[in-house]
């Protein structure tokens, strides 16, 4: 269930409309983008068998389903970056546990270091793998995720993530996508995916595979969920570091209906100094 539909049945006031990506919706894409989608899909899944398996670091071209996760999984645990898409934009993924991965997207991006990366997960269950829950209102995470939010919370002594990823900050960006592509590769990881938007940094981000054309060859797989429905805003980004409080850091494409649901949950918005 999405963002839009846990909160349509709690309020009936909004929708935001963000279908989810990869595995199942293919069937609705293909209605959507008509004879264009179909014959995107045959130029994808022609180049991923001509390529051959295992072959990393060509910018191999695959469709987003579950038939081509075992490949994805793969390359993450080989240390590779790939491209997926998401429930609001493509991203660079690696595993958020391999420095050496990590690296690449920052050279891939041409990103400072100093820039953190969020880090995605495949259930809501996970996160407390990886980040300080206790402090929230039952029910607050699944009430926002899996959607188009990135929740902030402490790391705590207890995280597994590597120190190296994001060195010095005790936060981290965790999201849940509401695609089934990513979720599916991110638990077969077994760990987070180290995950940025697909573009040079301080370029527009990516809505379609062909926006990112010049990235490809980076990466050892690029797979293609058509072109997503959500815009370019990204993700809303909210801190929940603070008992009872939170503060949205960036808006993104689902502000209205997270601040809903964040004050449904009784937290009250934090106006102090980032």
């Amino acid at each position: 269930m999405n963002l839009s539909t846990r909160i349509t049945g709690r309020l009936s006031l909004f929708r935001i409309g963000v279908p989810k990506c990869g595995l199942v919706p293919f069937v609705s894409h293909k209605r959507r983008f008509g004879r264009l989608f179909v014959k995107k899909m045959a130029y994808s899944v022609e180049k991923c068998h001509v390529n051959g398996e295992n072959n990393f670091g060509l910018g191999i071209v695959c469709p987003a389903t579950e038939d081509y996760a075992h490949e994805a999984i793969e390359a993450l645990k080989a240390g590779k970056v790939i491209a997926v898409p998401t429930d609001t934009l493509y991203g660079f993924a690696c595993d958020a546990c391999s420095l050496e991965a990590v690296n690449r997207i920052y050279e891939i991006k041409g990103r400072k270091h100093t820039s953190p990366l969020a880090i995605c997960v495949g259930d809501v269950s996970d996160i407390k793998r990886f980040a300080i829950t206790d402090h929230l209102p039952h029910s607050l995470l699944e009430s926002l995720l899996p959607g188009p939010v990135t929740v902030v919370l402490m790391r705590g002594d207890s995280s597994i993530l590597e120190k190296s990823l994001n060195p010095g900050l005790e936060s981290i960006g965790v999201r849940v996508p509401d695609c089934d592509f990513i979720r599916v590769i991110s638990r077969g990881l077994g760990s987070a995916l180290a995950l940025t938007s697909a573009n040079l940094s301080g370029q527009s981000s990516s809505v379609c595979i062909k926006d990112f054309e010049n990235l490809w060859e980076h990466c050892a797989y690029v797979y293609d969920g058509g072109v997503l429905p959500a815009g370019r805003a990204g993700s809303t980004v909210v801190d929940l570091t603070r008992l009872g409080k939170y503060k949205i850091l960036r808006p993104g494409s689902a502000k209205e209906e997270t601040v809903q649901i964040l004050k449904m949950h009784y937290l009250l918005e934090d106006f102090g100094a980032s």
